[in-house]
């Protein structure tokens, strides 16, 4: 499918994106008002773009030019919301029969059967939402979206809610699903391991506007710009200047704003004098309580702790070295360099464990 649309929602934001979507997974992140689901309602029909075409292989779906602006009920698109909206009165299987009232008993009942097999939901036919848990709702919600055969399907996060093992369990049948079906799925979300998990691409949304798409290894792995960097996990993003190039090695080194701490990054085309920004993941940096000798490892400076906290099975360790940096710890490690807020420690950061990023 393709889409370009453009749509003015308020007098301070805007949508304007252009992508292609072929069949499996494309993922859509950002930070939230960015436009990701207002995108989806341009696709669905919920919303009506200013300017812009919007088609399924030859079936066009919107087109401003041509004055084509197929209703919601005519444009063959599945759509499940974040809240899921099952009707609280019907059973599963009315539930998932909803949106196909119109065909002959036969075939509601053929659909239906192989799409609660698919979700693995058979069981509960006769229940109603109440009766059931979270994650088989997530899955009724999936089959009743499916189940009249969509030539593209929206999901607007449809698994936050969930645990970890509920959701993977989820994901593995949404993906064989999708291994023998093969239509578009335009799947928004913040979570990158949802991304990386089922993604065959990958669209990043800020402000109204696409500002990367591609596979997800090549836009999420090495990120360039840093709201994907922050999206992805790089805790630290600092500005700084580059200093000198060293081509040979393939690298150059860039003073951090504000400070004389000097970090060697992978080589770009930046020139001396320039300004940079530098991406680096909290767990990506090492701790040690003493002076590492003999590395290979080529940034090690020294930094004074200042917060230790618990976050879950991690300890999120902050360090002064002129600029704060955000360090990723086990409970163990902590223990055995008898960690303590005060005590003086040497950070280790890896060359290319650097990315830089723009603004």
């Amino acid at each position: 499918m393709s889409v370009a649309v453009a749509r003015r929602v308020s007098s301070a934001f805007s949508l304007q994106a252009e992508f292609e979507a072929g069949p499996g997974f494309t993922m859509i992140l950002g930070p939230s008002g960015g436009g990701k689901t207002t995108l989806l309602n341009c696709v669905a029909g919920l919303a009506r773009p200013d300017a812009g075409r919007i088609a399924i292989g030859d079936r066009v779906l919107f087109d401003k030019g041509a004055g084509i602006d197929a209703p919601v009920s005519s444009r063959r698109l599945g759509y499940l919301f974040q809240n899921l909206a099952l009707f609280p009165h019907l059973t599963v299987e009315q539930n998932v029969q909803y949106g196909i009232a119109r065909l002959d008993a036969p075939e509601r009942e053929r659909r239906m059967n192989s799409l609660l097999e698919s979700f693995r939901i058979t069981h509960l036919r006769g229940r109603k939402p109440a009766e059931i848990s979270g994650g088989e709702r997530q899955r009724v919600a999936l089959a009743r979206s499916l189940v009249t055969d969509p030539a593209v399907l929206l999901l607007d996060e449809p698994l936050t809610a969930l645990d970890t093992s509920t959701k993977s369990k989820i994901l593995d049948d949404l993906r064989q699903w999708n291994a023998e079906h093969r239509i578009p799925i335009l799947y928004v979300t913040h979570a990158p391991e949802e991304a990386f998990a089922l993604g065959e691409r990958v669209i990043v949304m800020e402000a109204g506007r696409v500002i990367a798409q591609g596979m997800p290894q090549q836009v999420l792995k090495s990120p360039r710009h840093e709201t994907i960097a922050q999206i992805v996990g790089f805790e630290n993003v600092f500005d700084a200047t580059v200093t000198a190039l060293m081509e040979a090695q393939g690298t150059m080194l860039c003073r951090l704003r504000g400070n004389h701490l000097d970090l060697e990054v992978p080589l770009t085309d930046a020139a001396p004098g320039s300004f940079v920004r530098i991406a680096v993941r909290a767990g990506d940096i090492m701790m040690a309580s003493e002076r590492p000798r003999g590395l290979s490892a080529r940034n090690t400076f020294e930094g004074r702790l200042v917060e230790l906290r618990r976050a879950g099975v991690t300890v999120v360790a902050m360090v002064d070295s002129g600029v704060t940096f955000e360090v990723h710890l086990t409970p163990g490690a902590v223990e055995e360099l008898k960690l303590a807020p005060g005590k003086k420690v040497w950070l280790v950061l890896k060359t290319y464990s650097c990315s830089l990023v723009e603004a």
